[in-house]
């Protein structure tokens, strides 16, 4: 399975690919930072986002996306900026038919370290580890986005079977809908 991670930021959106299977060592194809200009006006830094995504998209070739899932912060300005990268990089996964899948960070910090809690030195750290690198990425967002890969490598096959149990569960549901019986007093 590869994997295209994405840690969305308008001025440094992090990307990394991730190849590999759940229970396998893991391998790192290309990491990096589509980075945009703090003061250039939003609508060219969101084409600079989508142009940066859709090369790493062309160069990779991944199966899936895995995009951090953007929660509440106090600052709104941030939170607007790191929304609309997400979306950029939905938006390219999805025009070419790229399966997406979100993830909080505290998943994605469980999932590479064990903790919900771990700091960004303790991802980078386990993401060197885990991927058998000389040194963490720099900056920081490029390691966030290699870990959003692994996440994913790592709980897919989880989520795939749960997915295809309540599908075929809905589907079961479908197939034979409940009719009442006449001996139970409704009218026949």
């Amino acid at each position: 399975m590869r994997v295209l991670g994405v840690d969305p930021g308008l001025t440094r959106c992090g990307v990394g690919v991730v190849e590999g299977v759940a229970g396998r060592p893991l391998t790192m194809v290309g990491v990096g930072v589509v980075r945009t200009p703090a003061d250039a006006d939003l609508g060219h830094r969101l084409v600079a986002v989508e142009q940066g995504i859709e090369r790493w998209l062309d160069e990779h070739r991944p199966e899936f996306v895995a995009v951090e899932r953007v929660f509440s912060q106090h600052n709104v300005r941030t939170v607007m900026g790191t929304a609309q990268a997400s979306a950029v990089a939905i938006l390219c996964a999805s025009r070419r038919g790229i399966p997406v899948a979100l993830h909080t960070p505290s998943e994605v910090k469980a999932a590479v370290t064990g903790s919900g809690r771990a700091d960004k030195a303790q991802v980078g750290a386990m993401v060197t580890r885990l991927l058998r690198l000389a040194a963490p990425p720099k900056p920081a967002d490029a390691a966030d986005a290699l870990a959003l890969a692994i996440c994913h490598i790592w709980r897919a096959p989880a989520q795939n079977r749960l997915q295809q149990a309540v599908a075929l569960h809905t589907a079961q549901g479908v197939r034979r809908p409940q009719t009442p019986h006449p001996s139970k007093g409704h009218p026949a």
